[in-house]
């Protein structure tokens, strides 16, 4: 019995590890992103808001950006959680958005992406 909880703990733990967020990769990752969103202390709305300060953020509140309607009513809090939901497929979990974007699909992908643009507060520092 020992045995195989230490084997559970030791699996676990190395699931943890392999799982363990890359912001090098999250950064490489943002590149997709960039062709609307910015991120940063220089950054700006685009075609897409700017993505400083989205961990607690409502969406559809970005001053001086321009949401569609589906997005001002979508009431998400954004989180990893609600971010993981909402990347996979945009225009699947707010039909009506302006976010023509086909999505990510690799969970370790959304979780560095996610690590990556967690880091940056409002301001757009870190």
């Amino acid at each position: 019995m020992k045995v195989l909880l230490l084997a559970a703990a030791t699996l676990t733990a190395s699931i943890g590890i392999a799982q363990a967020q890359d912001l090098a990769a999250g950064e490489q990752s943002f590149r997709k992103c960039m062709a609307c969103h910015r991120i940063g202390p220089e950054a700006r709305n685009l075609v897409g808001p700017v993505l400083n300060g989205l961990d607690g953020r409502k969406s559809g509140t970005v001053e001086g950006f321009n949401y569609s309607e589906a997005n001002k009513k979508a009431e998400i809090v954004w989180s990893e959680a609600t971010f993981r939901d909402y990347i996979r497929d945009p225009m699947a979990k707010v039909p009506g958005t302006k976010m023509a974007f086909p999505g990510v699909k690799d969970e370790t992908e959304i979780g560095n992406l996610w690590a990556y643009m967690k880091q940056f507060k409002t301001d757009g520092s870190k």
